[in-house]
């Protein structure tokens, strides 16, 4: 049989900084270089094959390369781009592929907000109260704010880091982050603050990794500017802190929202506030600081089997 290698698939556009960390873990359990290729030749109208071979497995075909493999650790896909990886996702699990990334439905439920907080009620995950909206009228907008109670963050269906999304306490506020989404032709989801506010007016919340229905991280991110998201690509300090530093509860909403959309990994935000609840999980989550240690390196030995 001929030799079968391990293939990072990413997009190779991104500079999340994840494939380096992961190519370091499959370095460490394998012993040598997994194949690169670039997830872009996978999406929707790219020339990328995935096909069966002659020795009963299957085999990729991108930019000139030809790799027969029965392992593929996909990541860092960016949340815009995964409905057109879809098919690459469908075809890779209809050969049976060695892997934790080829879920699509898992992938959909988790990166389309709207679909997330479905999920979440059918399945009594806890979360804040939340209206996702499709271009809505004016009239729809007010609604929906008024229903909330007045004090909402505003974020599109579909984001990354924090970005267009708004903290929202004023009709002005409300009727900005609707022009705001219109411009970009976007759906957008708001949700009832939680409160999560620290005595010194800093927000702060949890970013909690879970593979296979155990934490693996737990991160602290802390906010100066309470108006703001708190991620760290827009100014939260964040500390790494140990498994049993995380308040009660929280493990387990983390663990349950990742079992509620089907995902082998994510990094699932949440706050203790308002009785505990889950604002988000992440596909993708990065690795930061003994991010190789902690994620990394168990995630690739689970796509080894090891």
């Amino acid at each position: 049989m001929a030799r079968r290698d391990l293939v990072l698939l990413t997009d190779h556009s991104s500079t999340e900084g994840s494939r380096k960390v992961l190519a370091a873990a499959a370095r460490t359990l394998t012993g040598r270089e997994p194949v690169h290729l670039d997830a872009r030749h996978f999406m929707t109208g790219g020339s990328g094959l995935v096909e069966a071979d002659d020795e009963g497995g299957f085999r990729l075909e991108a930019g000139g390369r030809r790799v027969s493999a029965d392992t593929v650790i996909v990541y860092e896909i960016p949340p815009h781009r995964r409905r057109a990886f879809e098919d690459c996702q469908r075809r890779l699990r209809g050969f049976g592929a060695r892997s934790l990334g080829v879920d699509a439905e898992a992938w959909r439920v988790a990166t389309e907000k709207d679909l997330t907080v479905a999920r979440f009620l059918r399945d009594g995950v806890p979360h804040m109260p939340s209206i996702a909206l499709s271009k809505p009228s004016p009239e729809a907008v007010a609604e929906a704010f008024a229903e909330l109670g007045g004090d909402v963050w505003a974020r599109p269906c579909v984001g990354m880091g924090g970005g267009d999304v708004f903290h929202v306490t004023t009709r002005a506020q409300l009727d900005a982050a609707a022009r705001h989404y219109a411009r970009a032709g976007a759906d957008w989801l708001i949700a009832r603050d939680a409160r999560n506010v620290l005595p010194d007016g800093s927000r702060h919340q949890y970013r909690v990794v879970v593979l296979h229905g155990r934490v693996v991280r737990v991160v602290e991110h802390v906010q100066a500017d309470p108006d703001v998201p708190c991620n760290e690509s827009r100014g939260a300090v964040s500390t790494l802190l140990d498994y049993g530093d995380l308040p009660d509860g929280l493990a387990e909403a983390a663990i349950a929202a990742a079992a509620s959309l089907g995902l082998d990994l994510a990094g699932v935000d949440l706050a203790a506030e308002s009785g505990g609840v889950v604002f988000e999980v992440n596909v993708h989550p990065a690795f930061g600081r003994r991010g190789l240690e902690q994620v990394a390196l168990p995630y690739v030995a689970a796509h080894l089997g090891e």
